[in-house]
């Protein structure tokens, strides 16, 4: 009997994040206690279903050696690329080591570490059965304007149709790396991975989530970051005491 597909996770933290202005990339600023990543990493390392979690950083990266994420799953590190798509491509290449083409891969950005336990949980029960898989996503709410090139409104956009997209981003291992190998040898340069599979003919499916699912980029988006977090271990604190 064909085994049952696992779930593994794909981190690509080989960013600098220039838009912090910080010392440091932005993964590894400190937040509620931690770094940004490590808080990341936890949240798939205590997941039940999440079979192991591969990591991507700068080959030349001095911060990532120095954390010590409490793993009792496989927890992989793998050199990342110039860009996103080849730093996830090489994460997928280093995981075929340790699962099958037909497993799935949740594809999360370091720089998200609000990802709620709700929504991992949503997003694999939502595409388990998927023929493509999908991502995590929220519809636009706010008015949205097309700019002309010296910073005028051109147009008022239509938002009805329009979703903002979030991660996990979640494919089957082989499909994903295909579709990426297919964008990179066509010259498109996808910003993440549904990307990847809409160039390769598929409509991955759109899976609604919290717009609490931010990604840090700006020194702002860690007070709303650490505000979160603190609500969160504050409202587990009351459950466990009722």
């Amino acid at each position: 009997m064909k085994p049952e597909p696992r779930f593994w996770a794909v981190i690509p933290a080989a960013g600098v994040g220039s838009r912090m202005r910080a010392d440091r990339p932005k993964q590894y600023l400190p937040l509620a206690g931690r770094t940004v990543i490590e808080q990341t990493l936890d949240i798939f390392l205590r997941h039940p279903r999440i079979a192991g979690v591969v990591v991507a950083v700068s080959h030349d990266d001095a911060y990532f050696p120095s954390l010590c994420p409490t793993a009792d799953k496989p927890l992989k590190v793998v050199d990342g690329g110039a860009e996103r798509c080849h730093s996830v491509l090489n994460a997928l290449r280093g995981l075929e080591a340790l699962a099958q083409p037909d497993d799935w891969v949740l594809v999360h950005d370091a720089a998200r570490p609000c990802l709620s336990d709700e929504d991992l949980e949503g997003l694999i029960q939502a595409l388990g059965d998927d023929p493509v898989g999908g991502i995590l996503a929220t519809p636009v709410r706010d008015t949205k304007k097309r700019a002309t090139p010296d910073g005028r409104i051109a147009a008022t956009v239509d938002r009805s149709d329009l979703w903002r997209a979030f991660t996990p981003q979640m494919f089957r291992l082989a499909t994903l790396a295909g579709a990426l190998e297919k964008a990179l040898n066509d010259g498109f340069m996808v910003t993440d991975e549904a990307s990847a599979l809409e160039h390769a003919g598929q409509s991955p499916r759109l899976v609604e989530g919290s717009a609490e699912n931010i990604k840090i980029t700006r020194p702002e988006d860690l007070r709303l970051a650490e505000f979160y977090l603190a609500e969160r271990k504050r409202a587990s604190t009351t459950r466990n005491e009722t």
